[in-house]
C-alpha cells in the first residue's frame, strides 16, 4: 500500500481521510557533510585516502528529490514534490505535518526525474532549489542538472603544489535511489541528521591513475565508481527530539511614496528569475533618482567625479586598467561592469559587501576614490533645491539619508539589464550563429577531459549559465601580487588570490580584463588559459586539474573569440 502525501515547498498536505485517523508531528531532515564522523572542513589538504593521496574539498553539493518513507506497517509514504539542494555547508528539509508512524527507512533520489532534468530551468522561482542561480548545478545550454558536484585539490603524499579534481555526477542513467534504514517513532517532533562522507564517496579512486575529472558519460569508470559508493557514503548519524529555531521576525515597514509606480521589467524565457530585495521594490521614482545620483559629482569631495566616471557607457565599465579617483589618485583594481546585478549576492572584486545599497556608499568614503564623508554628501544634497522633491517622490518620508541614497542607486542599478545578444536572438530563432561561432560555443561548453579523448575550452565551470558567471570567487592562475582578493574579506587563507567572476556578457565591450586590468584583448585572456597557470594551493580545481593549459589550436582560439563576441548586446554597443 502506498499513501500519497504530495508536498509543495516542503509542506505536507495530508489527505483528509488519513488526517482523521492519524495525528501528525513535524519531521526535519538535516543534511550535512562529514569525514570520519567529523564536520567537513573545506580549507586544506587534510584528508587522506589509501595512504597514497591527500585531498581537500572546495565544493560538495547535490540535489535530492522524490522522498518516501517506509513504515513498520509495510506502507510507503510517498512525497513526490519536494526537492532539496544541499550546498557544501548543508541544509534542512522540513515536513511539518507528518503522520505519527514508525519509520523504518528514509528514501530519496539523487537527481531529478528525466522530465524535470530536461525542462526549462528558468521556470523556477528565485528561491526554488532547482533555480540554477540557487544551486549552480545546471549543465546550462547543453541541458540537465549535475546531480552531485565534488571539487577540490589533491596531491600524492609528500609532493608539492597540488592538482585539482572535479567530479560531476549526473545524466539520467545515473539517477540513484538512496535508502537509509532507521527506527524512528514519529509521535513527537523529530530531527534526523543525515551525512554524506566524501572520503567514502571516493573509495577506490586514485586521482593520479584514474583521472581527476568526470562528467559522467556512459561507460565512464569514475562515474561508475561514484555510483557504486553512494550507498555507503550516506548515513543517518543521529536522531534528535524537538524542532528547529523559529524564523526571524517580520521585516520593518517599507518607506513607500504616496503613489508608488512600479518599474516594469521583462525577462526572456531562458533567464532564471532573480531574488530582488523585498524591502526595496523597483519604483519609477526611485530608479530616476538613483540614475541622477549615479551621475552626481557632488558625491565626491571636490566635485570632480561621480559614480559614472569609473563606470562609463551602458556597460558601466572603466577603459583604464585601474580606476582613477579625485586628484588623479590611482586605485588598485579595474572597475567592474555594472549590469545584470540582480542575480549577484556579493559585490566588489573581493566580495566585501552583500548588497548594492552598501556597495554604492563605499566609493564615496574611499580615500582613493571620492574621498568624501556621508554627512557632507547629505548636506550638499539637502541644500540643492532639486533633490528634496525627488527624494519625496521616491520615499514617503522624503528623508535625504545615506540609507535612502543607497536604496535609490540600488534601484537604478537593478534595472540595468542586457539579454539581447546575437546568442539570445539565436535561441529565439531570430539569428543563426556562423560555423566559427558555433564551434566556439561548443568549445566553451565542452569539458577538457583528455582521459576520454575529449578536448574543449572548459570555460563553462566559472562562466556558464544564462548569466555567463557563477557569481563565485576563483583563483584563476594569474601571477600573484600584493592584492589578496577574497581573503581580505573572509580572513581565510584558503581564499587567497580569489576574485569575483565577472559575467562574459558584453565582454567584447568591457576591456581591459581581470581585476587589475592586465589584459587588453580577448586573445590575451584566452592565451592565459591556454598556456598554463601559475600553480598555487588556492588555484581553482577546474584549472588545477589541467595545469599545463588546454593546448588549443589557433583556429580554436579564433572560434572562441568569435563566440564571445556573440554575447554583445547591440544596444550596449551603440552607446560606446
Amino acid at each position: 500500500m502506498k499513501v500519497g502525501l504530495p508536498v509543495r515547498g516542503g509542506l505536507a498536505a495530508i489527505p483528509t481521510l488519513l488526517a482523521s485517523v492519524l495525528s501528525a508531528a513535524s519531521l526535519h531532515l538535516d543534511f550535512s557533510h562529514e569525514v570520519n564522523e567529523l564536520p567537513l572542513l573545506a580549507d586544506s589538504l587534510r584528508y587522506e585516502k589509501f595512504g597514497e593521496e591527500s585531498f581537500s574539498v572546495k565544493r560538495l553539493a547535490w540535489l535530492a528529490t522524490s522522498f518516501s518513507f517506509n513504515t513498520s506497517q509495510g506502507d510507503e509514504l510517498v512525497f513526490p514534490d519536494p526537492v532539496v539542494f544541499v550546498p557544501t555547508q548543508g541544509t534542512t528539509l522540513s515536513f511539518p505535518d507528518f503522520p505519527s508512524e514508525t519509520i523504518t527507512s528514509i528514501n530519496f533520489y539523487l537527481g531529478p526525474t528525466q522530465e524535470v532534468n530536461h525542462a526549462n530551468p528558468a521556470q523556477y522561482s528565485p528561491t526554488h532549489p532547482l533555480n540554477p542561480i540557487v544551486n549552480q548545478l545546471h549543465w546550462d545550454w547543453q541541458g540537465g542538472y549535475i546531480f552531485l558536484a565534488l571539487e577540490g585539490h589533491w596531491r600524492a603524499l609528500g609532493q608539492g603544489v597540488p592538482g585539482g579534481f572535479a567530479y560531476h555526477f549526473g545524466n539520467d542513467h545515473n539517477r540513484s535511489r538512496i535508502t537509509l534504514p532507521v527506527h524512528l517513532d514519529l509521535r513527537h517532533e523529530s530531527r534526523v541528521f543525515i551525512t554524506l562522507d566524501p572520503q567514502k564517496l571516493l573509495k577506490g579512486l586514485v586521482f593520479a591513475t584514474d583521472g581527476a575529472t568526470t562528467h559522467s558519460q556512459k561507460n565512464d569508470p569514475i562515474a561508475a565508481a561514484l555510483g557504486k559508493n553512494l550507498a555507503k557514503a550516506f548515513q543517518i548519524k543521529s536522531i534528535q527530539k524537538g524542532g528547529i529555531a523559529a524564523p526571524p521576525h517580520a521585516p520593518d515597514p517599507i518607506d513607500l511614496p504616496a503613489s508608488p509606480q512600479p518599474y516594469p521589467i521583462t525577462l526572456p524565457r531562458h533567464i532564471p528569475l532573480p531574488l530582488l530585495p523585498s524591502d526595496n521594490p523597483l519604483l519609477v521614482s526611485r530608479v530616476s533618482l538613483g540614475e541622477k545620483l549615479f551621475h552626481e559629482p557632488k558625491l565626491s569631495r571636490n566635485g570632480e567625479i561621480s559614480c559614472a566616471s569609473c563606470h562609463q557607457g551602458k556597460t558601466m565599465t572603466d577603459p583604464n586598467p585601474v580606476s582613477t579617483g579625485i586628484e588623479g589618485r590611482k586605485g588598485q583594481r579595474n572597475s567592474m561592469p555594472l549590469f545584470n546585478l540582480a542575480w549577484k549576492k556579493s559585490f566588489f572584486w573581493d566580495g566585501r559587501v552583500s548588497s548594492l545599497r552598501a556597495q554604492s556608499l563605499h566609493p564615496i568614503q574611499d580615500h582613493l576614490e571620492m574621498d568624501e564623508s556621508l554627512e557632507s554628501v547629505m548636506g550638499k544634497l539637502r541644500s540643492d533645491p532639486s533633490y528634496p522633491p525627488l527624494f519625496k517622490k521616491a520615499f514617503g518620508s522624503g528623508e535625504i539619508t545615506p540609507e535612502n541614497l543607497g536604496l535609490a542607486i540600488e534601484n537604478f542599478l537593478l534595472t540595468r539589464l542586457s539579454f539581447d545578444s546575437k546568442l539570445d536572438r539565436s535561441i529565439r530563432g531570430e539569428a543563426t550563429l556562423t560555423q566559427e561561432e558555433q564551434r566556439g560555443f561548443e568549445l566553451f561548453f565542452t569539458e577538457y577531459e583528455p582521459r576520454l579523448g575529449q578536448r574543449g575550452a572548459d570555460c563553462f565551470h566559472c562562466h556558464g549559465g544564462a548569466l555567463f558567471t557563477d557569481h563565485d570567487f576563483h583563483h584563476n592562475g594569474l601571477m600573484e601580487g600584493d592584492d589578496r582578493g577574497f581573503e581580505v574579506t573572509t580572513q581565510k587563507e584558503s581564499d587567497r588570490f580569489k576574485f569575483s567572476t565577472p559575467s562574459l556578457r558584453n565582454v567584447a565591450l568591457t576591456a581591459p580584463y581581470m581585476h587589475d586590468g592586465r589584459f587588453a584583448t580577448l586573445e590575451q585572456v584566452i592565451e592565459h588559459y591556454d598556456s598554463g597557470f601559475h600553480l598555487s594551493p588556492t588555484l581553482d580545481p577546474n584549472l588545477a586539474k589541467h595545469p599545463e593549459g588546454l593546448g588549443l589550436s589557433e583556429a580554436d582560439k579564433s572560434a572562441l573569440v568569435a563566440f564571445l563576441k556573440t554575447l554583445t548586446d547591440e544596444a550596449f554597443q551603440s552607446s560606446q
